[in-house]
């Protein structure tokens, strides 16, 4: 089975988004699964992920670069400590209207994952929450990992190849990441918030050596969310599920959609 490719750009009053879709032959249902990258991760860095993912699924995989990544507009000031539900607020309106979205899943790696539980919250056309690796507030293993990927940066390797992903931007998205997670501002996020509003079927994935959370975020998750809900604990897994274990992480979706009836 082979997969259309098509990149476009969403060009909107915030400024343009660049997205890029994956259609596999004959899709099950027209409901497509959106993809919320990481604090430093855009469209590309998701790799054959999502083309496997719509082919394994049969299903339309669709992913997006937020305002200040990969090849969407560049920002000039940072995020404010409200940027995770800014993202649902803001801009995934304007996103969902230029793609055409009813009915939709969303999957959200790290801070993606936080953005999609908003999002849900938000939003009655989407059907679905899968979070992968994400927060849901800010633990001492969180700011660790920070401190720790951010004295990494010194070196000017690691900063070059932060540039092959998001080019002269590059900068700034490493300061949105750090800067905002280690203010004594942003120290006391949560999900509380919208949780429990989320009332769509949630599925939380997580590693048990996630070097930027324990598995208390799964848990949290999934007992709070409003509808029904589950968590899986992937073994000798880290921060990045979908690179290190992606047969585990797809078949878990594929069980997860099956069973709630999803599409």
């Amino acid at each position: 089975m082979a997969c259309t490719v098509e990149h476009r750009f969403i060009v909107t009053d915030a400024g343009s988004f660049h997205a890029k879709k994956w259609t596999p032959q004959n899709p099950s249902s027209s409901v497509p699964i959106v993809l919320l990258h990481d604090s430093l991760g855009c469209v590309d860095l998701w790799r054959h992920f999502p083309g496997t993912l719509a082919e394994s699924l049969s299903l339309c995989v669709i992913a997006y670069d937020r305002l200040g990544f990969g090849r969407s507009t560049p920002r000039n000031e940072l995020p404010s400590i409200h940027f995770i539900e800014e993202e649902a607020t803001d801009y995934f309106p304007s996103v969902k209207m230029h793609l055409n979205l009813g009915s939709y899943i969303l999957f959200g790696h790290s801070v993606g994952g936080a953005m999609a539980v908003n999002i849900a919250a938000r939003d009655e056309g989407c059907v679905a929450v899968i979070t992968e690796a994400s927060q849901a507030f800010v633990e001492d293993r969180t700011v660790a990992g920070i401190n720790a990927a951010k004295k990494a940066f010194d070196d000017p390797g690691q900063m070059d190849r932060l540039k092959k992903w998001h080019g002269s931007k590059a900068e700034w998205v490493l300061r949105a990441w750090t800067d905002t997670w280690l203010s004594s501002e942003f120290s006391d996020w949560s999900l509380d918030n919208c949780m429990g509003e989320v009332t769509c079927p949630v599925l939380a994935i997580h590693g048990d050596n996630d070097e930027y959370g324990s598995t208390a975020f799964p848990e949290y998750i999934a007992h709070k969310a409003g509808g029904i809900s589950e968590m899986t604990i992937l073994s000798n897994c880290g921060h990045i599920p979908h690179k290190e274990k992606p047969e585990e992480v797809i078949n878990t979706i594929k069980l997860f959609l099956k069973k709630n009836a999803v599409t």
